[in-house]
């Protein structure tokens, strides 16, 4: 079973994944990283297909497609 994994603390809220998204899975947390930086969550993860667009896009490799 695949799973998407973001680690919120390398996230720092570009939003880049979220507007790759084709199924809206992703969306800004209203929490802060140690960072300061409001970070991306998974939403509507029984929609999310994989497809991987978010990993591509992530410029901080905050996000990771995982077998479980």
């Amino acid at each position: 079973m695949k799973k998407v994994k973001i680690n919120s603390e390398k996230c720092k809220g570009c939003l880049l994944c979220i507007s790759v998204c084709p199924n809206n899975c992703l969306k800004v947390s209203d929490k802060i990283n140690k960072s300061g930086h409001k970070y991306v969550e998974l939403i509507n993860e029984e929609k999310c297909k994989f497809c991987s667009f978010c990993f591509i896009m992530c410029p901080d490799v905050a996000i990771e497609i995982v077998e479980e």
